[in-house]
């Protein structure tokens, strides 16, 4: 191996990165982007789990003695995406200027602010409301990491392979919300943190027993891995010397029309698994009061972010386009399927059939289905994004030299990295809009129908727009 390729190993900033080069991703690339990629996995992991983390906590606030209404528990539960996806447009950008290692290692660190702050603050019944509100939103940190991981990865892989890289990193990482849903439940139940993680409170079971709980351990918990992983960031991953555009160079993608409609159909796959996840313990509270929310909400973001890497993989075989747009058609059906399984109640929306009372093993059936669909969604649509932004790129220099050809390729991956994430930054709304619209919805009309009737509508625009631009022959951008 020769010098220069083997001085791509020293240091943690990578002068030489050309993962297009063959030669050089088989000798080289490979074995750095993998070490990148598998730190990467358990910090996104971590990230999101202390972002959604609320999704589990706002449901135990009323056994725990704070009065706060299902309106303002909802707003807990969706306040973390609100402010994720505001720093997502931040973090979009953030990596070609403070390099990928730096801002993993330091974003990873910032998440011991709101798992500290929730430990504490459930813990005394005296916390107030605008407190609470306030750790909700600094769960967002977690949800802003995901923009800047994304780009950060997309830049180690070469093009064939970005669609499965970027699925894997986002996939993995997204378990982490399934698994705060299945894990909580389970670590408030016993003091595993010892004398380090406070007193046990009491509440009365469903059963009418007075029982023992630790509710701040569903943050507390996740407090030494986020500290372990900041360190093993700072010293294990790496800078990427040729990746350095200033915030002016990259904003070139608010002019391209393709980011904007990259940003609708990503509102409709994570937006929605965001959104789904975040919101789903309290509607099945609201619904079917019968069950218990935790014991099943889980697994929907468990299914969904598991298929991920399968989308992005899918995606690289048959193009993004396609999987996306049968995707879209899925999730219309889906909803229908869910709207039929709810129960006919005070909902002016509702279906004028169907089972009265409802039937929860339909209903939840379904959301696995709409879970299990976003999953695929998100992979589809990261695999598109790169391919688009190169290709526009390439398109500019047709019948110019090889130079010009191979500096189109590296402007192109700068902005393609840019727009994943400025399209993570806006589809991470849909986590705000999502649980709050079922709270709007069911507080003005009597049910969650006219919310989801909103959402299916929103699917039905998702498919004909991948249809116009990118799945249809002739498409203007097939990929």
């Amino acid at each position: 191996m020769n010098s220069t390729i083997a001085g791509a190993r020293r240091g943690r900033t990578l002068q030489i990165w050309t993962p297009e080069d063959k030669a050089f991703w088989e000798h080289e690339g490979e074995a750095i982007a993998k070490i990148n990629l598998w730190i990467s996995v358990p910090a996104l992991f971590l990230a999101f789990a202390i972002w959604q983390v609320w999704s589990v906590v706002a449901v135990s606030l009323p056994s725990l003695g704070f009065q706060y209404s299902t309106d303002q528990l909802f707003w807990l539960a969706a306040a973390p995406a609100l402010s994720g996806a505001t720093l997502r447009i931040f973090y979009s950008f953030i990596v070609p200027i403070t390099g990928g290692r730096r801002w993993t290692a330091i974003s990873t660190a910032s998440l011991l602010i709101p798992a500290i702050g929730i430990g504490l603050a459930v813990q005394d019944k005296t916390t107030t409301y605008p407190t609470m509100l306030t750790l909700a939103l600094l769960c967002g940190l977690g949800g802003g990491n995901f923009s800047s991981s994304m780009a950060n990865i997309s830049y180690f892989f070469p093009k064939d392979r970005k669609g499965s890289a970027l699925g894997l990193n986002a996939g993995l990482g997204n378990l982490g919300v399934s698994v705060v849903q299945f894990l909580s439940p389970i670590v408030v139940t016993v003091g595993v943190l010892g004398v380090f993680g406070g007193d046990p409170q009491t509440i009365v079971n469903k059963a009418g027993q007075s029982v023992q709980v630790w509710t701040q351990n569903a943050a507390f918990i996740w407090v030494p891995w986020i500290a372990l992983l900041s360190v093993l960031s700072w010293f294990a991953m790496n800078d990427i010397a040729d990746v350095k555009a200033s915030f002016g160079a990259q904003s070139t993608i608010f002019f391209r029309k393709h980011t904007w409609l990259m940003c609708v159909l990503y509102l409709g796959t994570f937006g929605s698994f965001i959104g789904f996840a975040a919101g789903f313990p309290l509607l099945i509270k609201s619904q079917f009061p019968q069950v218990n929310p935790l014991a099943y909400a889980w697994l929907g973001p468990l299914v969904g972010a598991s298929i991920r890497p399968f989308g992005g993989w899918l995606s690289d075989k048959v193009g993004g386009g396609v999987v996306t747009l049968w995707n879209f058609v899925v999730m219309a059906l889906a909803v229908f399927g869910v709207l039929y399984f709810l129960p006919k109640g005070a909902g002016a929306f509702a279906l004028p059939f169907g089972p009265a009372a409802g039937n929860f093993a339909g209903f939840f059936v379904f959301f696995l289905v709409l879970f299990v669909a976003t999953g695929i969604g998100n992979g589809s649509t990261f695999r598109m994004i790169p391919v688009i932004f190169t290709e526009l790129k390439m398109r500019d220099v047709v019948g110019q030299s090889e130079q010009a050809r191979a500096q189109a390729s590296k402007e192109g991956t700068v902005l393609g990295a840019a727009a994943v994430g400025f399209a993570a930054a806006f589809g991470a709304y849909g986590g705000f809009f999502i649980p709050k619209s079922y709270g709007t919805s069911i507080s003005a009309s009597g049910g969650p129908e006219a919310a989801l009737w909103i959402f299916a509508a929103f699917y039905v625009l998702c498919m004909l727009i991948t249809w116009r631009y990118y799945a249809r022959a002739n498409a203007e951008m097939p990929c």
